[in-house]
């Protein structure tokens, strides 16, 4: 099983990302070994996750949400 997550960064930014141990990605986001994008924008907090069943899945979703525009994945979020 995969997780589907959204952060909000500290710029209000929303960065998505998979993860198979959603914590243990958390972690290295904290500790600056995640992405390079949360690393310059931290802190942030997690306002998003979805179960996905495979890594395929995962990323296909997570293809998509990168594609919505910024109000759509406020809706997004809010739900």
């Amino acid at each position: 099983m995969y997780t589907l997550y959204i952060l909000r960064c500290a710029d209000n930014s929303l960065y998505t990302g998979i993860a198979k141990d959603l914590e243990k990605r958390l972690e290295m986001h904290r500790a600056g070994t995640g992405s390079k994008y949360v690393r310059t924008k931290s802190p942030f907090e997690v306002v998003y996750t979805e179960g996905c069943k495979d890594r395929s899945s995962a990323t296909k979703r997570e293809m998509a949400i990168k594609k919505m525009s910024k109000s759509e994945k406020e809706k997004l979020v809010k739900k």
